[in-house]
């Protein structure tokens, strides 16, 4: 059920476009990313309004004061918590809703992806299966995988056509490494809330994962093929482009923190 309603009708959307650029699978994984995108925005537009509610709550005076009351009785917290919720019509359910939908789609996406990049020939046997009739698939298997620098179907490290290295040490530099970090890092940032409750736990939650979400995903994408890391780039870059043309991106987040002066 999951290769014929997510996974095969994805390879071939993605085979498709690779058919329709001239073979040209780095701009499939560009173009297939943006489609799945924008059909995916208003999932996305609903998760980031859910946010906006939930933030207005904890940065609200009457929430922060329920906090300082019960701190000590966490039951009486709770019930207080859900009829503030009824109160300013928040379903607390209402970002996370949109993340499962969006889930397996971005899982039958890396996977459509990974699919596609076959080499070895029980791969390509896979791939060949999931192809259907009506696109030529003995003109377009195998994937040509050579992109800019990258070999696609490979970990940029492994590639045989990077041309760029440090001086002396001759290690390859990880260029798509290095951007998926720093995009993860800016969308990471672009689209957390500012916060003025010292008691906000989902805030202080966002500013671990805002420093431990890049620094996975640069270890994940350094030992995965280079065509997956280019998804992630473009993906972050697209995910930036939507909250910024939403008015959602919180661009103080990208300033310098002023220090408050200590009292004397």
């Amino acid at each position: 059920m999951w290769n014929t309603i997510i996974l095969t009708p994805m390879v071939n959307i993605l085979v498709g476009i690779y058919n329709f650029l001239l073979h040209n699978f780095g701009l499939a994984i560009i173009l297939f990313t943006i489609i799945i995108r924008l059909i995916t925005f208003p999932l996305t537009a609903q998760q980031l309004k859910g946010q906006q509610k939930m933030n207005e709550l904890n940065s609200s005076k009457k929430w922060q004061d329920i906090q300082k009351k019960y701190k000590d009785d966490r039951e009486k917290l709770a019930q207080e918590q859900m009829a503030l919720y009824r109160e300013m019509g928040i379903n607390p359910f209402a970002s996370c809703f949109p993340l499962l939908i969006q889930f397996p789609i971005m899982i039958g996406l890396y996977q459509s992806i990974t699919l596609a990049m076959a080499s070895a020939p029980i791969q390509l046997l896979n791939l060949s299966r999931s192809i259907y009739h009506f696109i030529p698939a003995a003109l377009l298997i195998p994937i040509n995988p050579h992109f800019l620098w990258l070999n696609l179907a490979l970990p940029e490290a492994q590639s045989q056509i990077l041309p760029i290295a440090l001086p002396i040490i001759g290690y390859s530099i990880p260029i798509m490494t290095i951007i998926v970090v720093v995009t993860t890092y800016l969308q990471s940032k672009l689209m957390t809330p500012t916060s003025t409750n010292p008691n906000d736990q989902s805030a202080q939650m966002s500013r671990s994962m805002n420093l431990m979400m890049p620094i996975m995903m640069g270890f994940i994408t350094f030992s995965i093929a280079s065509g997956l890391a280019l998804y992630f780039i473009v993906s972050n870059l697209l995910g930036i482009a939507q909250y910024a043309m939403m008015g959602k991106a919180n661009w103080s987040n990208m300033l310098p923190k002023r220090k408050t002066a200590s009292a004397k």
